[in-house]
This record gives structure tokens, C-alpha cells and sequence, in this order.
């Protein structure tokens, strides 16, 4: 997960979105922690569940990390300051099917799921990419 997480990483430009799928458990928040790391980030990577936006302020940019776990309705993503975020960094988001329509179209899909019950521990991660995403994926991996 770290790997991946590293090489998305090393890819992504300001005003690109990751939208992070899957069920709780899966691996969200440790692809966005291993994200943040990756772009440089030392110090603490908590979970957004509660506060609902987490921002890092790297040396190569800001990184926003959303998790949107506890949203009811697609209008409330506004109020995190979601349109400000896109304008300005990167942004992490789980749980973007709360989303709607609101969720942009160029857009990385990182989908988590567990692989079996006997290897807990492992994944499965489908990627799915829309707009200039498909592009640079074909580019370096």
C-alpha cells in the first residue's frame, strides 16, 4: 500500500483529486498517511473522521485530506471548503461517493477492497482513472 501510495505520490499536481474507495478497514486513511509521507509530510497524519479535513502544508505543496464518512448530503461538502482545496493542492478523499454530482471528473479512483478472509491483511486495489489521469498512469507505471 505504501509503494503504491509513494508512486501516486510522486505523480500528482496541485488541483489533482484521489478519490478513495472502500469499506471501513480496507485502507484508506494508510494510503492517505502513506501519501502524505511520501510528499514529504513528518509530523502527525490523524484520521480526518471526525474533523472531517485534515491540510498539510509541504515543501512541495498543500495536500488536503478529506474523509466525508459523516456527510448526509452532497451541499455540505461546500462548507469544508472543498472548491478552495481543488484550486490549491491535492486532494485525498474518502468516502467521495458522498459526493454526488459534486465529485470532479478528472479524478484518480482508488478502489480498496480485502482480498480474503484466510489473508487479512492483504489488498486488492483497482484503479480507475478519468480525465489526465489515464494518461500519466499509461506514462509511468
Amino acid at each position: 500500500m505504501a509503494d503504491l501510495a509513494a508512486a501516486l505520490a510522486a505523480m500528482s499536481v496541485p488541483g489533482d483529486v484521489l478519490a478513495l474507495y472502500g469499506e471501513l478497514g480496507t485502507g484508506k486513511t494508510v494510503f492517505a498517511r502513506a501519501f502524505i509521507r511520501a510528499r514529504g509530510g513528518t509530523g502527525e497524519v490523524p484520521s480526518p473522521t471526525f474533523t472531517l479535513v485534515q491540510s498539510y502544508d509541504l515543501p512541495n505543496g498543500l495536500i488536503y485530506h478529506f474523509d466525508l464518512y459523516r456527510i448526509d448530503h452532497p451541499d455540505e461538502v461546500v462548507e469544508l471548503g472543498m472548491e478552495e482545496a481543488l484550486s490549491e493542492g491535492i486532494c485525498l478523499i474518502e468516502w467521495p461517493e458522498r459526493m454526488g454530482p459534486a465529485l470532479p471528473r478528472n479524478r484518480l479512483e482508488v478502489h480498496l477492497f480485502h482480498e480474503t478472509a484466510s489473508a487479512p491483511e492483504s489488498r486488492r486495489v483497482d484503479l480507475i482513472a478519468f480525465g489526465d489521469w489515464a494518461d500519466r498512469l499509461k506514462e509511468r507505471i
